[in-house]
């Protein structure tokens, strides 16, 4: 037996300290360091870098401001591990087009701060009030699904609208961003590379990476086009949290935000809410679906934890650094792949906060790693438009599914067409009164007389008569 075998008996929980509602872990201590997780770590923190240049053309920041930013953002990822929820936490990125648009309705320089600053701050307030109340579900009752259904559509195709606007990122490198999208789709969607997948241990490694093979597909695409030139430098990263705390955040120059600037931001943050609340359900159900492979370990995720961690996630960075990428509760696509690994047995890895946890700390230490950072900031915008597409992809699809009739489907196409042209507040105007119109005293339970338009509603109807 070995030794973490003999600290974790079969078939529980890795040993933890409680405190309150949380359950400290560290690695080497409560769980074995798992290598593999940290390595991928490593690889994936590209992406997390791809922020940058959307802080540096939003809010006018040098680069080093927002390196610092990420860095802080980055520190903060390592508290779900620490605290004890068993996910990959990520961006709240189906919102950060929906955030960018916000934000920009501002004058650049001090009110486009702190319009940032008071959305983040509330976010974070109205998670840990969540959280710590357990009315999560609650209050996501409250809003009309056809509402629902607009902000998610909306936020996939604003991700979209972002990349393909003008001048956007796509502008600036076409070829990269253009080649790049179509290989992260094939990996991630086609359904004859997925069925490969299955097949092939290196091929469903591949597939497993989400859209790195696409990012290191465009270090060397715009090389090779021209689009992009790269000199590598060697060191530790020089990330400016001086300038950062001096000049960015409430409690330097800036100063706080107006009390008008908080209830201007209400109606942005349930649109950010409905994208979080959406996370924390996914993250239950790739639980769900792993615990059976893994009777030595049960996986308890609590959403009221999970909202307090991201609460005080949004709250801190509102204060010490700013950030439009926002601190969401899972970053989907390798809480899978963190799970899968985990599937596969007590040999592979030990416990799934080894996983997780590890995964974190590669991330983090790749923003400090002079090397990795000079070789993809020229690529950076590339990064971030193939994010923004594969979002896209996602929210369309989510968003669609998420509507039980047509009617859902129209009044959703509504909302989403005003929240991406007049923002937030209009959208939820505008849905609450086609809702009523449409529904009238089914207000909340919305069309009850049409059939469902997907088969697997129609399974759950036929299991529901029987």
């Amino acid at each position: 037996m070995s030794n973490w075998q003999e600290k974790r008996p079969y078939g529980q929980e890795a040993p933890y300290i409680p405190l309150w509602k949380f359950k400290m872990r560290f690695p080497g201590i409560h769980y074995r360091w798992e290598w593999p997780d940290y390595i991928q770590g490593l690889l994936m923190g590209a992406v997390c870098l791809s922020i940058i240049p959307v802080l540096m053309d939003v809010l006018g920041m040098p680069f080093e401001v927002a390196l610092a930013i990420v860095i802080l953002n980055g520190f903060l990822y390592l508290w779900h591990a620490w605290l004890g929820d068993p996910v990959v936490p990520g961006w709240v990125t189906p919102a950060i087009p929906l955030l960018i648009a916000y934000v920009s309705a501002f004058p650049a320089g001090p009110e486009r701060m702190h319009a940032l600053i008071a959305f983040e701050l509330l976010l974070g307030i109205w998670c840990i009030f969540l959280g710590v109340t357990g009315l999560a579900n609650k209050v996501i009752s409250m809003i009309p699904r056809a509402i629902k259904v607009g902000v998610i559509l909306g936020a996939g195709v604003a991700a979209i609208k972002l990349v393909f606007d003008i001048g956007g990122r796509y502008d600036t490198m076409p070829i990269t961003v253009s080649i790049c999208a179509l290989v992260a789709l094939f990996i991630m969607y086609n359904p004859m590379f997925r069925s490969f997948a299955a097949r092939n241990k290196v091929a469903g490694y591949i597939a497993n990476l989400g859209i790195l093979p696409a990012i290191v597909a465009a270090i060397i695409i715009a090389w090779a086009v021209g689009e992009a030139k790269f000199a590598v430098e060697w060191g530790i990263s020089k990330p400016a949290f001086g300038q950062l705390w001096r000049d960015w955040v409430p409690w330097g120059t800036l100063g706080w935000p107006s009390f008008d600037m908080y209830i201007k931001a209400i109606p942005m943050v349930l649109a950010s809410y409905i994208v979080i609340f959406g996370d924390a359900v996914q993250c239950q159900a790739i639980i769900r679906d792993a615990d059976p492979y893994r009777p030595d370990e049960p996986v308890e995720y609590d959403p009221d934890r999970a909202h307090i961690i991201v609460g005080l996630r949004n709250s801190i960075m509102s204060i010490l650094g700013p950030d439009i990428s926002m601190c969401g509760p899972i970053w989907a696509a390798m809480t899978v792949v963190t799970y899968e690994r985990w599937k596969k047995g007590r040999d592979k890895m030990d416990s799934i906060f080894g996983g997780v946890g590890s995964f974190r700390f590669g991330t983090f230490t790749t923003y400090w790693l002079l090397p990795l950072v000079t070789i993809t900031k020229p690529i950076l915008a590339a990064a971030l438009a193939l994010t923004m597409i594969i979002q896209g992809f996602v929210s369309v699809y989510v968003g669609v599914r998420e509507a039980r009739s047509l009617t859902d489907l129209g009044i959703g196409g509504i909302v989403a067409g005003v929240l991406i042209v007049r923002g937030a507040a209009w959208a939820f105007i505008v849905g609450i009164i086609a809702v009523l119109v449409i529904y009238g005293r089914n207000f909340f339970k919305g069309d009850v007389e049409a059939a469902p338009l997907w088969a697997f509603q129609v399974s759950e109807k036929d299991i529901a008569t029987k």
